[in-house]
């Protein structure tokens, strides 16, 4: 019998891409009214936590091919060590608009034009900002799954308005597509630890990496792919997994490469790859449709969390259970 965790985790899986292009259709004069702060300001600050950051990291760079100045900064670093942001747009994403540092933002240090972006319109987030609200109701799985998926979708319906090409990642919903992990999953049978890594799919791999964490309780962490270069590189061996994504970019070149240095340097590498590059030897290759910007992102979610959802069931019992986590993170 499947563990509870992972039939509610498996659930929210099974409806987010019906979920997403429903958010999509129904964002509206919310998104209208994003779009057009954004414009105006011409600056964007991306503020979240956990895998609703992970998500900012992902769109980051679709709002920047379009010309804005934007950043993604965890909530609890704009608390901390805060940007000013007076002169930005600040989009404040959080599934269940209840995350401590999001409570706190925007009780006592909210600045710049601000819009939500949750699963609960009825969250103090929704309640306390104009806020674009996904469709189905809020995530109830541990992992975040279709809440990153149902965010995307927030997030395209104001790139839209800005100028990004929207068809080919609809394209993709509601049947979102995923691929084979049986042979990435076998290569990583007997890893220690994991690295994540990408350049443009760089929040894809952040994304990864909290999911493993957070679903097989053992050891994953992201590197961008430049910073995986400078020095990290003395980790690689055959007790290391490396997952590294890469889309139909110009820098694919630099994840293709990064697949070919891990591999000779003995670590067990899976390459998803939305690039349309052939096969490495040595590496596995899960083949993704070819796709760009958000295309390339959503060719490439379902299949990461298949092999993270699978790489944690072969680990853990209870996966899907947490330890010492909530849903909710109402502590900072």
């Amino acid at each position: 019998m499947k563990p509870v965790g992972l039939v509610a985790i498996e659930a929210e899986m099974a409806r987010q891409g019906a979920d997403a292009l429903a958010s999509y259709i129904s964002a509206g004069a919310a998104a209208d009214d994003a779009a057009a702060s954004i414009r105006r300001t011409g600056r964007l600050a991306m503020l979240a936590m956990g895998a609703s950051h992970s998500v900012n990291r992902m769109v980051e760079p679709l709002y920047r091919d379009l010309g804005i100045d934007a950043v993604a900064l965890p909530v609890s670093e704009q608390l901390t060590s805060p940007l000013p942001l007076g002169d930005r747009t600040v989009l404040l994403a959080s599934q269940s608009g209840e995350s401590a540092e999001v409570v706190r933002w925007l009780a006592t240090a909210r600045e710049g034009e601000a819009f939500g972006l949750t699963l609960d319109g009825a969250s103090t987030l929704g309640r306390a900002v104009p806020s674009l609200v996904a469709e189905g109701g809020p995530e109830l799985a541990f992992a975040g799954t279709r809440s990153l998926t149902l965010t995307l979708a927030l997030h395209l319906a104001i790139l839209a308005r800005l100028g990004h090409n929207a068809g080919r990642a609809l394209a993709f919903l509601p049947d979102l597509p995923e691929s084979d992990v049986t042979p990435a999953l076998e290569a990583l049978a007997a890893v220690r630890a994991v690295v994540t890594s990408g350049r443009k799919l760089q929040g894809v791999a952040e994304a990864c990496a909290l999911g493993l964490c957070e679903l097989s309780r053992a050891p994953a962490f992201a590197l961008e792919g430049g910073q995986l270069r400078h020095g990290p590189m003395e980790i690689m061996g055959p007790d290391l997994g490396v997952v590294l994504f890469a889309g139909d970019e110009e820098a694919a070149v630099l994840v293709l490469g990064m697949a070919r240095s891990a591999a000779k340097a003995g670590a067990r590498v899976v390459l998803l790859d939305a690039s349309g590059a052939a096969p490495i030897p040595d590496v596995i290759s899960v083949s993704l449709q070819r796709a760009t910007g958000m295309a390339a992102v959503l060719a490439s979610l379902p299949t990461m969390q298949r092999l993270m959802l699978s790489f944690a069931a072969a680990r853990v019992a209870d996966v899907g259970t947490p330890c010492r986590s909530s849903k909710i993170t109402r502590d900072e």
